[in-house]
């Protein structure tokens, strides 16, 4: 069989194609994109029809690397599909917008190995700076990200030696808020489910929780870690605890909302046995979901675009001044109680 070789593509026109379709110089051409208050009216037609005719696309990238300059800066998220990194993209593209500046968003979903491609990508892009919400890796807690001289931030991660500028929420006074929250309604039996437990921000909140229970008499509380912080995660580890028997805690602290919606869907399950009346639940992040489930989710809210704005500023800070100290700039979370803790006594938010 003879397979038929597909012609090669054909090339983008260039602008010195364009200028000689439009019979001008290719300086007049430039002058049309960047500064078309210098060029004749009559002439500038011209240029923009043969534009039009040609089909050509201006190459910003490579504008932006002969000018030594770039008015686009990168945003690697963790996970998309998590919409507190959504909140943090629009803080961040906010702030750059009233900057005159893009955002080009990439999301690492979760794997390390392409938040590294990410990374050097936006780097290989010569962008004018990175805004980075790390996975929780020893990548991000080096001092050594694959962004060479690029001015980097991150974003609901701290630096440990303060190599990168971040910002964050105070993740030990967000659990703190949630333990606080039940023991008030008069819980005592108190389970916290969240993990793997190295992560840097469950270990806060479990920390904050403990700090909590610790200060009331009668008041326990047990760990039941997970392995991730994803609606199945949730339904797995609430069998667990229904596998104690009736009565073994009378609240869960999970450390994410999605834990929490797969905790609520396996006791929704058992008969006779409710939320919050024999266990109340709260949940970790306030995802977008959390107040229209089943069961609204009493929840830890962290302020998303509030953390993007911020770290878009520290970012613009850098790029102006390379030599600036870098710091970190803690941002407090708030809670929101609704129906998984309160029942009928909450009133939509």
């Amino acid at each position: 069989m003879v397979m038929e070789r597909s012609p090669a593509p054909k090339p983008l026109p260039s602008m010195a194609d364009v200028a000689a379709h439009a019979g001008v110089a290719l300086g007049t051409v430039s002058n049309t994109l960047n500064n078309p208050e210098k060029v004749r009216e009559a002439t500038r037609r011209r240029v923009l029809s043969a534009i039009a005719e040609l089909g050509f696309v201006r190459n910003d990238a490579a504008r932006s690397l002969a000018a030594g300059v770039s008015t686009s800066v990168g945003l690697v998220l963790a996970d998309l599909g998590n919409s507190f990194f959504v909140d943090i993209a629009r803080g961040v593209e906010a702030v750059m917008r009233r900057r005159g500046m893009d955002v080009l968003i990439v999301n690492s979903d979760i794997e390390p190995t392409r938040e590294v491609h990410n990374l050097e990508l936006l780097d290989r892009s010569r962008v004018a700076g990175i805004i980075i919400a790390p996975l929780d890796t020893d990548l991000a807690r080096s001092n050594f990200l694959p962004t060479r001289s690029t001015p980097t931030v991150l974003v609901n991660f701290e630096s440990p030696s303060l190599a990168y500028s971040g910002v964050i929420v105070d993740e030990h006074h967000g659990g703190r808020l949630a333990a606080d929250h039940l023991l008030a309604l008069g819980r005592r039996r108190l389970v916290f489910t969240g993990g793997p437990l190295f992560l840097s921000a469950v270990s806060a909140r479990l920390e904050g929780a403990r700090e909590a229970v610790a200060e009331v008499p009668g008041a326990s509380l047990e760990i039941a870690e997970t392995r991730g912080l994803n609606i199945r995660h949730g339904r797995e580890v609430a069998k667990r605890l229904l596998s104690r028997g009736a009565g073994a805690f009378d609240a869960v602290i999970a450390a994410s909302d999605l834990l929490a919606i797969g905790l609520i869907q396996v006791f929704g399950e058992v008969e006779g046995f409710s939320v919050p009346g024999d266990i109340a639940v709260t949940g970790y992040d306030n995802n977008h979901f959390a107040s229209e489930s089943a069961v609204p989710i009493s929840t830890v809210a962290q302020p998303g675009e509030e953390m993007g704005q911020a770290a878009a500023d520290l970012l613009l800070e850098r790029i102006e001044s390379p030599t600036a100290l870098n710091r970190t700039v803690t941002l407090e979370p708030r809670l929101i109680p609704r129906t998984s803790s309160l029942g009928a006594a909450w009133r939509r938010d």
